[in-house]
């Protein structure tokens, strides 16, 4: 072993020690079967009165933490963004190639009948868990991810199709407006970031927590928009990859 070799190697376990030390002296800290869940006290008293909302989850992520949340959402954005330009191609539609390779673009008569029947069960069923994220669990991240399997499953079983780009554009754009637009109006009425408006109504009712309802359907939205472009995305790159293959065969 060279000496540079030793020097790193005393180095990682110099640091590894150090860390190690210091999880031990703030593990010590804590008594066992008894953490200091001061916050959390706090807000499990105080959340439902707030903020209206059953689901204390929803509280946290869009009432006392609704920054960090619009964070989250940038992150996606930023993500989604930056595999769209990595993958990003023009839809690749060339019948003359298709027809010479011998294979149909869309899938069989069982397959095509699957997506049709899921496609409105799908959209149901993430519209429920968007709108009633104040009432149980789920939400805006959940029920959008199902949104964007029910404009993904179609795709996948009609690759020929095509994918409306620009609508989903516009569907992530506005509901990420909403989101923001909704919070600097609790702020010009003199309240916190996102601090529900539009009164609180009866707790467990799906007509309450006044705004957040509405936060969770932006959120729903925007996350449904942005994944099922990144779908369609990466759909279309293996479509490419596929027919060229095919060509390069004939």
């Amino acid at each position: 072993m060279t000496r540079r070799g030793s020097i790193r190697g005393f180095a990682s376990l110099l640091f590894a020690g150090g860390l190690a030390f210091l999880l031990l002296v703030i593990g010590a800290q804590f008594v066992f079967g008894d953490a200091p869940m001061l916050i959390g006290n706090e807000i499990l008293k105080t959340a439902v009165a707030d903020t209206g909302a059953a689901n204390i989850v929803t509280s946290v992520v869009l009432g006392y933490r609704g920054i960090d949340t619009l964070g989250e959402i940038a992150i996606l954005f930023t993500a989604a963004t930056a595999a769209g330009l990595v993958l990003g191609h023009s839809r690749v539609r060339h019948e003359a190639e298709a027809e010479r390779s011998g294979r149909d673009a869309d899938a069989g008569f069982i397959l095509l009948t699957s997506a049709d029947l899921l496609f409105p069960l799908l959209l149901v069923v993430g519209f429920y868990i968007i709108l009633h994220g104040h009432l149980t669990p789920g939400g805006g991240f959940q029920g959008g991810v199902i949104l964007a399997t029910a404009f993904f499953i179609p795709l996948l079983a009609r690759p020929s199709s095509p994918v409306h780009h620009a609508g989903l554009s516009l569907i992530e754009g506005v509901s990420g407006a909403a989101f923001i637009v909704i919070g600097i109006l609790s702020l010009a009425m003199g309240q916190a970031f996102l601090q529900p408006m539009l009164g609180k109504g009866v707790v467990g009712e799906v007509l309450s927590a006044g705004t957040l309802p509405l936060l969770y359907l932006a959120v729903g939205l925007k996350v449904g928009a942005e994944l099922a472009g990144l779908l369609a995305h990466i759909a279309d790159v293996e479509t490419e990859r596929e027919m060229d293959t095919t060509v390069e065969d004939v």
